[in-house]
């Protein structure tokens, strides 16, 4: 039995540009007890192919992660498939504010020790015993209680591109980062204070909501559907924005814009610019910032080092990798010397 994708990226977007149907780009997570993941996983890949879906989905036993795109013709379906899971029945689903019908082009379904990379080795805490969910309209209101401390629960790169308003943004390159500096920032205001979080689509927050309350915080608080569902409630509800800039977001789109503001700068050149690319240079790959000026100025490469190596025949490139241990940049996420202007 085929469960794994028999077409290449390049393949399958030929495929659906001929096909010339709109597709959707969802996420979605829930944290649940799941047994047996492997054939939870097979499950999901047997199901999920035959309806044309294409995404990265994790699957753990704390529960399930996915970001998928799936055929709008298919996607009644598609809920009606997962309705019939008993912990994903009625599932949150966050629709793309932009969509792509490239935004994924295979279908992964991975079995992970977890959802999400927190590092942690504490066991002892419930992660679906989380924090109090709020809406935009009760999370604006939070956020101006001068009782809050509101804090971006994301990485460093993300929050650079866009964030809200007075949030505390860590400077961090991972989740679990985040979960011992604010703690430790934090820890005479466990009582006092109201912890409001937020992130993505909610799945970070989530379990560190259930990770503050076991450290012992009383008032802890996420944002329901996160930044995705932010901005359709303040759509939908005529309600203040307060988001500023771009929501990073982990498929090749890698930013959807919330608002008009461009609070993050080129890495190169220093103006602004929120846009995410990675360098052309296959033995890099390096996530960084470049405005179009740049861009063409240095043949979409992040150094000049990078630029002369891509502009070499591409069997000299493959030559010059080969038999080398070739570290890729894109885990660094813009955590690089050659960028003068990164914040």
């Amino acid at each position: 039995m085929q469960l794994y994708n028999t077409l290449s990226a390049i393949e399958r977007a030929a495929l659906i540009e001929e096909a010339g149907k709109e597709r959707l780009t969802i996420s979605f997570y829930t944290y649940a007890h799941i047994g047996n993941t492997n054939i939870f996983r097979n499950h999901l890949f047997i199901n999920w192919n035959d309806m044309d879906v294409l995404g990265r989905i994790y699957v753990a036993h704390e529960g399930i992660n996915a970001q998928l795109s799936v055929p709008a013709d298919n996607f009644n379906i598609f809920k009606e498939h997962l309705d019939s899971i008993s912990f994903l029945e009625n599932v949150r689903l966050n629709i793309a504010i932009e969509q792509d019908n490239l935004s994924f082009l295979k279908l992964k379904v991975k079995v992970r020790n977890k959802i999400v990379a927190d590092g942690l080795e504490d066991n002892s805490f419930d992660v679906t015993n989380k924090g109090i969910h709020v809406g935009a309209e009760q999370f604006n209101e939070l956020i101006e209680d001068p009782d809050t401390v509101l804090v971006d629960m994301r990485n460093h790169y993300e929050s650079e591109i866009g964030h809200f308003k007075n949030a505390v943004t860590p400077d961090v390159d991972t989740f679990r980062d985040s979960l011992d500096i604010i703690e430790r920032d934090l820890a005479d205001h466990k009582k006092d204070k109201k912890l409001v979080m937020y992130c993505t689509g909610g799945i970070r927050c989530e379990k560190a909501s259930a990770y503050y309350k076991h450290k012992g915080f009383e008032q802890v608080y996420q944002l329901e559907g996160g930044i995705i569902e932010y901005t359709r409630q303040v759509e939908k509800n005529n309600l203040e924005n307060k988001f500023k800039g771009k929501n990073f977001v982990f498929d090749h789109r890698r930013g959807e814009r919330i608002s008009e503001d461009v609070i993050a700068n080129c890495h190169q050149c220093g103006e602004p610019c929120d846009e995410h690319v990675n360098c052309a240079n296959e033995a890099c790959h390096l996530l960084f910032i470049q405005c179009p000026a740049c861009a063409e100025k240095m043949n979409d490469c992040c150094s000049d080092a990078c630029k002369e190596v891509h502009e070499l025949p591409y069997e000299e490139q493959k030559a010059l990798r080969k038999g080398k241990v070739v570290s890729n940049k894109i885990f660094k996420k813009g955590r690089s010397e050659v960028l003068k202007f990164k914040k």
